[in-house]
């Protein structure tokens, strides 16, 4: 997993999301825009984080791992059971 880069500076946070709540964007392939970074951070539970590069990776996010989005490289999420995470954005 990728570490953000240190002069970055926060952003915004998404509202926190469910198993029940994740918007139908987040289960399907889609990127951040150029220079944006994202930190996943699961509240509760289990993620799955699929980071869409060749080969493709496969993360488990928990309350203790984090999930780290570059710059416009195609990702999706897929809750495992009950959950709750939030995304935030740095430039």
């Amino acid at each position: 997993m990728k570490t953000l880069p240190a002069k970055l500076q926060f952003q915004r946070t998404t509202p926190v999301f469910t198993e029940e709540t994740v918007p139908s964007g987040l289960r399907t392939a889609h990127r951040t825009k150029a220079g944006t970074w994202g930190r996943i951070i699961v509240l509760e539970g289990r993620l799955l984080y699929r980071i869409h590069t060749l080969p493709d990776e496969e993360h488990i996010l928990d309350a203790d791992t984090p999930g780290i989005v570059e710059p416009e490289v195609e990702h999706e999420v897929a809750p495992l059971g009950k959950s709750r995470f939030r995304v935030e954005f740095f430039r």
